[in-house]
């Protein structure tokens, strides 16, 4: 499809104007013309991108792609009096918005539970993209793709974005950016650019990511634990691993001991991705070589020379719902509450009697709402039945 713009505007004759014109040889100011065959009638591709320097049409070829989709930002149209989890198709199904603001990226519960506009750039950036992935649109144009975010942050979303709205059964999304360094994680079908007019083919792998992985302490914690969702102390006799890309943390995993019959598993806790990686897919792939080293007896696990399963247990359901996916991983429980008030009320009030101090105390927790799902891993090497 030819798609043609001529933009014009008065052909202005001030005194700077003219100056102006004299001084740099140009005739006028007032026309700006641009023409692209453009696949707009296909219907065989996901994502589309025009990519080019401000000012060269791309957002003029974007307003005349698809008549009656008009382009728009993924800033527009929040309210202001309501938590993104609730803005977010309010109609719609409650594990499908918290799955996609998990799948671009926004896995940070706190943020769920606050209104757009107190959100940082780089979390209303993600926000907007999984508005988009539940939107019942089928055609799509965002303008201005990643044009305030930092630049990692803009390729992590992008690649994070991508996968998501590929695995969607239908739709297309035309993405208008001035940044060329998000297309090898957008993966596009296609991608004109207006510097040159010309129109390629799709990108077809996304860079690499290099994740090192090193056995520490909890002097890294300190770093992650504003991003857990839990404030709790430290797990007892545990060892710390953290994942690093170019020497940076990006993510925490600590793994204890737990009894288990008349033997013994790890127990993996206090898993954390950073922000700005969320979305890259290196959490669960860290997750699951420090259990594959547990479960081979590795030097790098938990129980060196000692083969055990690793337990993990988590409330998020972007993060259970990708275990469940796993061949690695083996659902064993789903507790829909905490543990019994009552239960916890004669416990500590057995420990309070037995100290002058504690006498008359009667104090307990549980019986709140919390759906925690455990898993085992169980590696490549067992059937799945």
């Amino acid at each position: 499809m030819i798609i043609n713009v001529h933009n014009s505007c008065a052909d202005y004759d001030s005194y700077r104007a003219a100056r102006v014109k004299s001084l740099f040889n140009c005739e006028s100011g007032s026309d700006f013309r641009i023409s692209a065959d453009l696949p707009a009638e296909d219907d065989s591709w996901k994502i589309g991108v025009v990519v080019g320097p401000s000012g060269s049409g791309k957002s003029s070829l974007a307003r005349q792609f698809w008549p009656g989709v008009a382009p728009s930002g993924l800033a527009a149209d929040w309210p202001a009096d309501q938590p993104v989890i609730d803005a977010i198709a309010p109609d719609g199904d409650f594990n499908a918005v918290t799955a996609a603001l998990s799948a671009v990226g926004l896995g940070s519960v706190p943020s769920w539970l606050r209104p757009f506009h107190v959100l940082s750039c780089g979390e209303q950036f993600r926000a907007g993209l999984a508005r988009l992935i539940v939107a019942d649109a089928g055609r799509v144009i965002v303008d201005e793709f990643s044009s305030a975010l930092d630049r990692q942050v803009a390729q992590i979303a992008a690649g994070a974005f991508a996968k998501s709205w590929r695995r969607r059964p239908a739709g297309q999304c035309l993405i208008v950016t001035c940044h060329r360094d998000v297309l090898a994680w957008l993966t596009p079908d296609w991608i004109f650019d207006t510097a040159t007019g010309q129109l390629s083919g799709r990108y077809l792998q996304r860079p690499r990511l290099a994740l090192d992985i090193y056995r520490t302490n909890w002097s890294y914690w300190p770093i992650f634990e504003p991003h857990h969702y839990l404030k709790v102390p430290h797990m007892i006799a545990a060892k710390c691993y953290v994942g690093c890309v170019d020497n940076q943390p990006v993510c925490h995993v600590a793994v204890a001991s737990r009894n288990k019959g008349k033997g013994v598993e790890a127990r993996a806790c206090r898993l954390v991705v950073l922000p700005e990686w969320q979305g890259a897919g290196v959490g669960l792939r860290f997750l699951n070589q420090i259990c594959e080293w547990n479960l081979t007896g590795s030097d790098a696990g938990r129980f060196p020379g000692r083969p055990v399963t690793t337990l993990f247990h988590t409330s998020h359901p972007g993060l259970a719902a990708a275990l469940r996916r796993s061949p690695l991983w083996r659902q064993v429980s789903a507790r829909l509450y905490g543990e019994p008030k009552l239960r916890n009320i004669m416990t500590m009030a057995k420990s309070a009697a037995a100290h002058p101090e504690g006498r008359g105390i009667i104090a307990g927790y549980g019986g709140h709402f919390r759906a925690v799902q455990g898993f085992r891993y169980v590696g490549s090497e067992v059937d799945g039945d």
